[in-house]
């Protein structure tokens, strides 16, 4: 009986995870939404989904240290608990992402719209991808699709600098659009960074499930 009652306690700590991984992908995609439209409602919107991600950060918390002090977990189990509370700082990060893109619409809701040489709608598109993949990878404990959003990444992050080579030349030419520039600029690393985080859960989904840390792997090859 105490080790069905475990299972179970696990089982709810993982419904309230990807409760919270839901509310970090509205979050965020909301945030595009109202950078890419000027839409100042949004952010208000936006606010209030950061306020209940913060509160199931905490509850998250609770949940995975009670399990740990009070259950001892061992093995796959233990991976698991140490997951759920990694991924749960990179959920709450990806809120705090899209906070800080709903704050540079509020900065720009006064400045005239311009066309800018980017496009920060697909990279959000992809970017938003690679959130889903990982929060699937979890949901079926899938390994495999866990590799794939490591390797979605490195796009991520060649459009990134693209972004900043782009708006750093074009500030320069037109200085008169430097505000819009300069803010595109900051909500693309905003994207960028989610992009980190997403590919941090799928780091701890393999931990999770084939006990490896792949933390670092690339960049150690490349220094070998």
């Amino acid at each position: 009986m105490p080790r069905i009652n475990f299972q179970q306690q696990l089982v709810a700590l993982k419904d309230k995870l990807l409760a919270m991984a839901a509310l970090s992908q509205q979050a965020l995609s909301l945030s595009i939404d109202a950078y890419l439209n000027n839409d100042g409602v949004l952010c208000d919107h936006i606010k209030e989904i950061e306020e209940a991600i913060n509160a199931a950060e905490r509850d998250v918390d609770e949940m995975a240290y009670d399990l740990l002090a009070k259950e001892q977990p061992m093995a796959i189990d233990l991976r698991f608990i140490l997951s759920v509370i990694k991924i749960n700082g990179d959920l709450e990060r990806i809120g705090d992402q899209a906070t800080n893109i709903s704050q540079r619409v509020q900065i720009l809701e006064n400045s005239p719209s311009i066309a800018l040489p980017i496009d920060i709608s697909e990279m959000g598109e992809k970017v938003g991808v690679m959130i889903r993949t990982a929060i699937q990878a979890l949901l079926e404990a899938d390994a495999k699709l866990a590799d794939t959003v490591l390797a979605m990444d490195d796009e991520i992050d060649d459009m990134n600098r693209t972004v900043q080579t782009e708006l750093i030349d074009l500030m320069q030419r037109s200085p008169e659009v430097s505000g819009q520039a300069l803010n595109a600029i900051i909500v693309s690393r905003n994207l960028e960074r989610s992009a980190d985080h997403a590919t941090n859960i799928a780091e701890d989904v393999i931990f999770w499930v084939r006990g490896s840390d792949v933390r670092h792997k690339f960049s150690l090859a490349q220094a070998e």
